[in-house]
Parts: C-alpha cells; structure tokens; sequence
C-alpha cells in the first residue's frame, strides 16, 4: 500500500485530497484500489490519517497527539478581527513523516547515525531531505531558505527553521551514500513486509542528468549522449532497476559519456550479489541491447525480454502479414509468439491499432513535405532563366530529405540534364511502392 494524493482547483484555490491505495493483481494486470480516502485532513481527514498511522507504526507517538479528539469549549470569536499569519502546510508533510517511520527509515538512520556532538541529528537531516523530495521536490537551497519554512515540519521534529541550512543538507547527502548498499537492502525488506512484492520479473533503464557549470571535481561528469537536448552540458548516467510494481531495488552512477549498452552485465552482476540470482526475468530496451550481451545472459542461464532493433522487423515481414496466430493482450494490441532461428530465442512480435495510426499519420505528414518540396524545386528548375548548379541542387534535395528523414526512404530522387530548359536540370522523383506498404505492416518486436 501507498499513499497518493489529488489536486483539485476550486474557486482559484488548490485543494490536495489524499488517499490510501494497494495494488492488486487480476491476472496479468496490475491494478490500484483505493483502500481509504484521507480528504484533505480536515476534522475528518484527520481522524482517518490518525487511524492510519496507529495501524502503520503499532503504536501512539507524541506526535501524534496532533489529532486526538480532546472535548473543547467553544469560544465566541470576531470574525472581522481574526486574521491568519505564517500559515504552514502540514497534511503532505504529516503523512510524509507516517510513512517514513513505517518503513522505519527512523531507525535506519538512527543505527547508522549515532548521536553526537551536532544540534541537529543526521537523521533528522536526512528525514528533512526526503520529506522534501516527497512533497516539493527542488534544491538544497530551496529547502533550506523557503520550504522548511513554509509546513510543519519544524513542529513534527522540534528542528528549528534557522537550523536547517543547505550546506548541512549537502552534507547529510554525503553521509548517507557511504550507507547506500545498507539502504536498499533494508527498503527491500521493508516493501516485502509492507506489500508483498514479488522479484521475478525486473526492469532495467538509464536516463541522465546534466550540470549547469565545468564540475571540474567530479570525474564522472562529462558529456555524452544528452536525454535532456543538452550536449553543452556535463552529465553523469543513473541505472535504476525497478520491479513490475515500480519499486526501486537499486541504482548506480556512470560516467556521462558511459555507453548503455555497456552497463548492463556490471548492473546484473551487482543485482545477483545482492539478492541472489533466483529465476528472473530482465527486461530492457533496445538501446541495451548487443548480441555479446545476449550472448553472456544465456550462457549463464539469465531469461530476458529486450526490445529488437528496427531493422529485424524486415525478417518476420511473412509473420506479421500473417492474421494466423495472433491474440489480443488488451484493447487495440496483439502479439504473437515465433520461435528464433537458432532455437534458443523466441520473439514477441506485437502490433498495435492506435500506434499503427499513429505511424501513417507521421509517415504521411513527413512524405507531404517532402512532395511539397520537391515539387517545388521541380518548378524553380522548369521556370529558371540561366544554368543551375546541379551540385547545390542536390544539397537542396539532401537537406529536404534529412529533415523529414522518418519517409526519406520512401522517395526515389533523380537530378538529370536537360538541354531543352535553360536551367539545363530536370527532377524526376517517384514514391517506392514497396516501401509504403512496409511502413503500414508493424509496431515492434521483442525476444526472449
């Protein structure tokens, strides 16, 4: 179970209403439902979230003693009198707080934190840092001089907003990643006890992130493939695996110029030193995909399902022209299964009716713009007055089609001389009848 939260605008006013969900399998499907709604922790709301807490944490804290339900008299108040000063959010980060010591990260830290000498625990620091990412995810900064200050934290925790300052939160990050292997594996553990997931099935992906700046003093920073559109900017690579749940299990840190591809026996090694190899099933996209890597999955005995490339698609051209075979996975996708070559391998061959629409309109709308310029070019050579350059011409035609390069393929384009026009050029283009057919057949392909 986890929590999630809703915001709905009312009036030019933000209300966040939150709820309790579990997911539960029905078949193949991972579905959410809605355990308890929290509101928005109003009288009721807090009612609920108090209960939620006792049943989290087996006990009543002196936190909690927020929300009991003590008899009070009622007052006569002046409305007109009543004003509001430093209001604070304090549900988000309450419910932050709740789940944080159900996962008893409070004790994690307290483990590997001693206390010592400082005003402020580590693990309080540490608490702050991920309470923060939870419900306004922004920088050290942020946090320290506008965040903080803003919910109730300093009420939850007795940290004091002036003590909370971001050099000590970039400190608290650099104590904590000595502890980052003794930290997954107590979250393993812990999302065992609390949702019963299961590890047969793992995901693997890299994404990036860039600095602003020459980051001279991080040797991992440099510049590589950016996912950001920032190829001016230093950047490091995050693999993260995830189960089918979307729970993390682990992450590590490449160089920025790191090829994905060459990632992934060092993740599946680590994976399996941690957690055992067991019977799993690794599935990564096509861009971690080489037949060596392949090739050292199945020598040690490894299942896997990986995107193909593109260009595999053309050898199964017979199969997926085929209606025979094909079963309905959900609504609008098919897939059918064809054994490999070689006989170790079988692949998924999937075809969706939304994503084939979506393919001719793109495929349509790039080859329009390719007809349009080239009949354009057409037209300037038929109705120009002197000799053209038919090497600047072809530039022309090269650039047109490497901006519309999804249905360059499509085209044949042909620049011949022409004695009869003063240009001395004439274009002669056609659209590959084979190829239009091609483009109109398939989505994708995955093997196991």
């Amino acid at each position: 179970m986890y929590l999630r939260h809703t915001t709905v605008r009312k009036n030019g006013k933000s209300h966040k209403y939150w709820r309790l969900v579990r997911s539960v399998r029905h078949g193949s499907r991972v579905r959410q439902e809605t355990v308890a709604h929290l509101g928005e922790l109003d009288a009721r709301g807090r009612a609920k979230a108090s209960a939620l807490a006792r049943h989290f944490l087996g006990r009543k804290t002196a936190q909690l003693e927020f929300f009991d339900e003590t008899p009070v008299e009622p007052q006569a108040v002046r409305l007109d009198q009543v004003r509001v000063e430093r209001s604070r959010s304090f549900g988000d980060v309450w419910l932050g707080w709740v789940l944080w010591k159900a996962l008893g990260l409070d004790d994690f830290c307290r483990e590997v934190f001693p206390p010592g000498r400082e005003t402020v625990s580590w693990a309080d620091t540490a608490a702050i840092l991920a309470l923060a990412r939870l419900c306004e995810p922004s920088s050290e900064l942020h946090i320290a001089e506008n965040w903080y200050r803003r919910t109730g934290l300093e009420d939850l925790l007795g940290v004091p907003a002036d003590r909370v300052e971001e050099t000590r939160l970039y400190r608290a990050l650099d104590r904590l990643l000595p502890h980052k292997r003794a930290l997954e594996a107590h979250l393993k553990q812990r999302f065992g006890e609390l949702f019963a997931l299961d590890y047969d099935l793992l995901l693997y992906d890299v994404t990036s992130t860039y600095f602003e700046g020459e980051a001279k003093t991080n040797p991992q920073a440099q510049r590589g493939y950016s996912r950001d559109s920032r190829p001016d900017c230093k950047q490091v690579c995050i693999g993260l695996v995830v189960t089918r749940d979307g729970y993390p299990l682990g992450y590590e840190v490449f160089a920025g110029n790191r090829v994905d591809v060459t990632t992934v026996e060092e993740i599946v090694e680590e994976m399996e030193r941690r957690y055992g190899k067991a019977g799993r099933v690794w599935v990564m996209d096509r861009g971690m995909v080489s037949e060596d890597n392949l090739e050292w999955l199945r020598e040690g005995g490894r299942r896997y399902l990986v995107g193909t490339p593109k260009s595999e698609l053309r050898k199964w051209e017979r199969e997926l022209v085929d209606q025979r075979g094909w079963k309905d996975v959900r609504d609008g996708l098919e897939v059918k299964i064809c054994p490999g070559p070689d006989g170790d391998e079988a692949f998924l061959l999937c075809r969706s009716a939304d994503r084939r629409t979506k393919e001719k309109a793109m495929h349509a709308r790039f080859r329009k713009r390719i007809e349009t310029g080239l009949e354009s070019l057409g037209r300037r050579l038929e109705r120009a007055r002197k000799a053209a350059n038919r090497s600047q011409v072809e530039r022309q035609i090269g650039r047109l089609l490497e901006r519309n390069r999804r249905a360059a393929g499509a085209f044949r384009v042909q620049v011949r001389k022409d004695s009869r026009r003063p240009s001395g050029l004439r274009l002669q283009w056609s659209v590959k009848k084979e190829w239009s057919e091609w483009a109109s057949l398939t989505e994708g392909a995955l093997r196991e």
